[in-house]
C-alpha cells in the first residue's frame, strides 16, 4: 500500500513538473515571437513602398506585406506571453492593455493579408477597386468607398496608441520584466501622434523605440525563461534551485 502511494505521488509530481516545464517553454517561445515582431516593425518602416497602385504588383510590395502579416501573428503570440508572465502583477490595467493591443494586431493582420495576397490581383483585374482600397490607408477620396473598412482601420490606430500606452504603463508598474524595455516601448508609443508633424523621411524613426522596446521585452522574457528551464532540468540543479527564478 505504501509503495503504491509513493508511486502515485511520484507520478503526480512528475506530471506537475512536466506541465510547469511546458508552460515555461511556451512563454519562452512567446518571447522570441515578441522579438521577431519588434524587429520586423523597425526594419519595414524605412523601406515600405508607397500606397499607390503602381507599387502593388511589385515584388517589394509582396515581401513587405507578407512580413507585416508575419509581424502581426508573432505580435499576437508575443503579447500573450508577455501578459502571461506578469498577469498577477499587471492587474486589470495589464489585461486592458493586452486586449487592446492584441486587437490591433488582429485587425491589422486582416488588412495586411489582403494587401499581400488579394490586392495584387485586384490591381490588374479591377484597378478602381484596388485604388479605393488603398485610399483607406492614405485617407484620400477614391472612386470607391469602403466605409466600414475605413472605420475599422481608423480604430486600429486608436487601439495601437491606447493599447500600447496602457500595456507599457502596466508593465512598468508590474516590474517583472525590464523596466528599461517597457519605458522605451511606452515612450515610443507616446511619440507616435506628434510624429505626424515630422517630414515624411523622418517619420519611420519613431518606429525604432517602439520596435526596440517590444523586442527588448521579448528578449527579457526569453532569456528569463531560458534560465529557469535550465535550472529545472533534473541533474543540472538541486531540487531547491529548480524552484527558483526571476519571479
Amino acid at each position: 500500500m505504501n509503495a503504491n502511494r509513493q508511486i502515485t505521488a511520484i507520478k503526480g509530481n512528475n506530471k506537475e513538473r512536466t506541465m510547469k516545464i511546458t508552460a515555461s517553454s511556451l512563454i519562452r517561445w512567446a518571447g522570441l515571437a515578441a522579438m521577431g515582431a519588434g524587429i520586423i516593425f523597425v526594419v519595414i518602416q524605412p523601406i515600405h513602398p508607397l500606397d499607390v497602385l503602381s507599387s502593388v504588383t511589385t515584388g517589394r510590395w509582396a515581401i513587405i506585406q507578407s512580413l507585416k502579416t508575419a509581424m502581426c501573428l508573432l505580435g499576437l503570440i508575443g503579447m500573450a506571453g508577455l501578459y502571461a508572465r506578469q498577469v498577477k502583477a499587471a492587474g486589470w490595467l495589464g489585461l486592458v492593455g493586452y486586449l487592446l493591443f492584441s486587437l490591433f494586431y488582429a485587425i491589422t493582420m486582416g488588412f495586411t493579408f489582403a494587401e499581400a495576397f488579394i490586392l495584387p490581383l485586384l490591381a490588374t483585374k479591377a484597378p478602381a477597386l484596388a485604388e479605393g482600397f488603398l485610399a483607406i490607408f492614405t485617407r484620400s477620396a477614391g472612386e470607391m468607398h469602403f466605409g466600414v473598412l475605413a472605420d475599422l482601420w481608423a480604430l486600429s490606430d486608436i487601439l495601437f496608441l491606447l493599447g500600447g500606452l496602457v500595456f507599457g504603463i502596466a508593465t512598468l508598474r508590474a516590474g517583472i520584466l525590464s523596466r528599461w524595455a517597457a519605458g522605451v516601448f511606452t515612450i515610443g508609443i507616446a511619440l507616435a501622434p506628434p510624429s505626424a508633424l515630422l517630414p515624411d523621411q523622418l517619420r519611420p524613426l519613431v518606429a525604432v523605440p517602439i520596435g526596440v522596446g517590444l523586442a527588448w521585452l521579448g528578449y527579457a522574457l526569453w532569456s528569463e525563461r531560458r534560465k529557469q528551464a535550465a535550472e529545472g532540468v533534473p541533474g543540472r540543479a538541486s531540487p531547491q534551485l529548480g524552484h527558483t527564478g526571476a519571479e
